[in-house]
């Protein structure tokens, strides 16, 4: 709840700051109060009903619709500055963007949380219930859209002329629930009810072109080859608020439709699905986030959603640079495309299309064009997310693409055999088209030949994509790879999610670090004063109080705020290792079962993550997580000594309710499959201990706040690496007691007594299978950093002290810092101040 109290603590606004919002937004901003006021008229207008017979639902629009008129006239004069200016812009593609919700997110940035604080206090608004209201925008799943959120964020801050481009979906991923420990998937209708932020835009609607049709067969949809069909790409608009309020970006994203098709006979025939075929497989398009890829039918949708993204996203880029410039060699000097990760890839043959086919340029001059207006950010290691997709179906949907990819493989190909003369074999990985019984395309080839940069998020990352994943590329193009390590907005992470951390910080240091995570340095001193670790203490108890408190009315689930709370919440995956955590646990109760009089700090473990719909054994990890916490809450002599809770349908909202409670952050994934994490940034920033691996940015966390202020263990990435050839887990097993009790226990049906041999897959992934992501590797070490962790937890000073150094060297961690590099040397772009 203190996460949703962020905009009602603060002061009435004084007369002059209230009178520059005015100047600043237009005019009127009188929220409500009075008949005429924005929420009031809302409330009545749009709903026309007795304002006394309103839903909660309508008071949230209401309240939404009147935030967005304030803003409206900033982001019209946003749009006008660049187009009067007619800066370099940059349009960043993302198939997610993890945005959260938007209410609170916008007053905080439209810095109108003083007034609406005093308007709350005036009205007799359930405030909390009102933003309950709003659901999480399904538009994203995990850190790669939480991180496009973040940058749009801080492109706005900074005031950069920039958009956001993806899809509209209907539904997201899907919503998690769990029933008898296991997750089972619900639809996540998150557009049941009309969104207030988005603007529908039909006149700015695109055509794409597909060189097929779809029929009705047996039930499905099936392509019809030789007929060329078209699809719509309608854009929704919504808000990106700068804080400050002074630039308005836009998010724009595609919903697809059909044409005016309807076949009439088939209609009046009485065949009613058929005769809407060509619209239902249109409006599908975008229907849901991630279908399931374990299915042909399901990848051949993702790669139709891909291209349509890229498709109506250069569309509508290419119509602006138009308006303002007649010269197409100006392109990358008015453009910056950021392709966020390998999915746009396929922008690369689009753009190239539009500049031969359309442009009517030659290809040397269209390719350089391309090349210099393209970027590319990889942000994962695993061989299966680099995409590759059949070139059979590049034949049957978009042929021009494919003759354009050849060519561009054509040439490449000759200049490495140029370059490295008789090395077949290092032409074989760097083609674009992996050979076998089936081709296919090689979408991270394609985006790191066809752009000018390819930074990896984060130090380590960047490296081995370097010298492993794309050694061939990097050797063959040295200069275009570099680092850009991730950050995430301080905005929404810590000023809005934990007001009470926010409100001491600024009483010590100001407020200029909402926008200069930097300053955040300044605290380092005060980790020795006793008086700021009393108040900084006092935040987290308020916090974990809070959590709780939510907890308990939410879910009827009970927890301990004087317990360590000891978060990992991440997608699952075995990477991820949850399953390392668990075992973790298992130890831990193993512990107190031999010994019941063991000295032991209360611990409660909080898990939280989605696992992919077809990832049979990362539904089974949680399964798992769930059996544990139901066996340890049902022994006596665990009960209030250890508990575990998996908390479903992780979003952006529960985050911000968690991150600021924890006391402790799980980062321990194998090292050197993690690219970065995000999650690890925002529970340094709000004062949680980190225990993981080196890998990804906790490297990069653990130099800035000090590696004796981290809970670092098990093998690195080149020990990981070094020993794949001959890495044996039953050496764990035989060798190391705890290791084998604890795996005994599982494979006894211990926590499954009334499912016997429902977990004997985990003893396969463990011992049989070789343990590939070294689970038992790093258990020991693990329980090793495990117990110095505990050790400084009873030394309530020293935590206290060790967190707020935490906080202090988050500063590199902000998704600004992050930004202002990609805008130096890579885009090329600088602010544009809106007048």
């Amino acid at each position: 709840m203190s996460a949703r109290k962020s905009v009602v603590v603060r002061e009435a606004a004084p007369p002059d700051a209230l009178e520059s919002l005015r100047r600043q937004y237009g005019g009127r901003i009188e929220l409500t109060g009075n008949a005429d006021a924005l929420y009031e008229r809302h409330l009545l207008f749009d709903n026309v009903i007795d304002p006394a017979a309103t839903t909660p639902r309508e008071h949230y629009e209401a309240v939404a619709h009147s935030v967005r008129d304030v803003l409206s006239q900033r982001w019209i004069r946003t749009e006008q500055t660049y187009a009067q200016l007619n800066p370099k812009r940059i349009y960043y593609l993302s198939m997610e963007f993890l945005i959260g919700r938007s209410l609170t997110n916008n007053i905080t940035n439209l810095m109108l949380s003083p007034i609406w604080s005093e308007a709350v206090r005036r009205s007799s608004m359930d405030w909390l219930g009102l933003i309950e209201e709003e659901p999480d925008a399904g538009l994203g799943n995990g850190g790669l859209g939480r991180l496009a959120a973040c940058f749009l964020d801080s492109m706005a801050t900074m005031q950069l002329p920039a958009i956001g481009y993806g899809l509209r979906y209907e539904y997201g991923i899907f919503r998690q629930t769990i029933d008898h420990g296991w997750q089972h998937e619900k639809p996540d209708h998150w557009l049941r009810r009309p969104d207030p932020w988005e603007v529908a835009r039909p006149d700015d609607k695109v055509e794409i072109e597909l060189n097929c049709s779809f029929e009705v067969r047996g039930g499905a949809l099936s392509p019809i080859l030789g007929r060329p069909s078209t699809l719509i790409g309608i854009p929704f608009d919504r808000p990106v608020v700068g804080y400050g309020g002074k630039t308005i970006n836009t998010l724009r994203l595609w919903a697809a439709g059909a044409g005016d098709f309807f076949d009439f006979q088939a209609f009046s025939h009485g065949d009613f699905v058929a005769a809407l075929a060509e619209t239902l497989a249109a409006e599908s398009l975008t229907r849901v986030l991630y279908p399931d890829d374990s299915t042909t039918q399901g990848q051949g949708l993702r790669f139709v959603q891909e291209y349509f993204l890229v498709a109506c996203s250069l569309a509508d880029l290419i119509r602006r640079f138009r308006r303002a410039n007649a010269d197409w060699s100006a392109l990358p000097d008015k453009a910056a495309i950021q392709l966020n990760d390998t999915h746009p890839s396929i922008a690369v043959p689009e753009l190239m299309r539009l500049l031969l086919d359309e442009a009517h340029l030659g290809w040397d001059q269209a390719w350089d064009i391309t090349q210099r207006t393209l970027a590319y950010t990889n942000h994962t290691l695993l061989p299966e997310a680099l995409e590759k997709w059949p070139l059979a179906w590049f034949e049957t949907l978009l042929p021009r693409h494919l003759e354009i990819i050849l060519e561009i493989n054509r040439r490449l190909l000759d200049e490495v055999r140029r370059r490295f003369p008789g090395d077949e074999g290092r032409v074989g990985r760097t083609s674009l088209i992996e050979e076998g019984p089936s081709k296919h395309v090689r979408m991270a080839n394609l985006a790191i030949v066809g752009s000018h940069s390819t930074n990896g998020v984060a130090a380590i990352h960047s490296a081995l994509l370097r010298s492993n994943t794309v050694r061939d590329l990097a050797e063959t193009f040295p200069d275009r790879f570099g680092n850009k390590t991730n950050g995430v907005t301080p905005r929404r992470w810590l000023a809005l999610s934990n007001p009470a951390l926010a409100r001491t910080i600024t009483e010590s240091i100001g407020e200029d670090w909402i926008a200069d995570l930097g300053q955040l340095a300044r605290l380092k001193p005060l980790a020795d004063d006793s008086s700021f670790r009393d108040a900084f203490r006092s935040t987290k108890r308020a916090a974990k109080s809070a959590f709780a408190e939510w907890l308990r009315s939410s879910s009827g689930q009970t927890v301990d705020p004087d317990t360590i709370f000891d978060s990992h919440v991440k997608r699952i995956h075995e990477y991820k290792r949850q399953l390392l955590n668990a075992l973790r646990i298992v130890v831990l109760y193993n512990r107190l079962r031999k010994n019941p009089g063991l000295a032991m700090t209360p611990r409660t473990f909080l898990f939280a993550g989605k696992a992919a719909a077809a990832y049979r054994l990362a539904k089974l990890i949680i399964k798992f997580v769930n059996n544990l916490a139901a066996t340890i809450d049902a022994d006596p002599i665990t009960r209030g000594r250890l508990k575990v809770v998996f908390l479903p349908e992780y979003n952006v909202s529960l985050a911000e309710r968690l991150i600021p409670a924890s006391d402790v952050s799980n980062q321990i994934s194998t090292a050197g499959y993690e690219a970065s994490g995000t999650s690890n940034m925002k529970f340094m920033m709000n004062g949680a201990l980190t225990i993981g691996t080196r890998d990804g940015a906790t490297i990069e966390m653990a130099q800035e706040a000090g590696e004796d202020n981290f809970f670092l263990f098990g093998l690195t990435a080149d020990q990981v690496a070094d020993s794949r050839g001959w890495y044996n887990p039953h050496w764990h097993y035989d060798n190391q007691p705890e290791v084998r009790e604890a795996l005994d226990l599982i494979f006894s049906d211990h926590f499954s007594r009334n499912e016997p041999g429902i977990f004997a897959p985990l003893r396969d992934t463990l011992l049989t299978h070789g343990d590939h992501y070294m689970h038992l590797a790093d258990l020991v070490s693990y329980l090793d950093a495990d117990g110095a962790l505990c050790a400084l937890y009873a030394d309530s000073g020293a935590w206290a002290r060790t967190a707020i150094l935490n906080v202090a060297g988050s500063g590199k961690f902000s998704s600004d810092r992050t930004i202002a590099e990609y805008a130096s040397d890579i885009w090329h772009v600088k602010p544009c101040p809106v007048s």
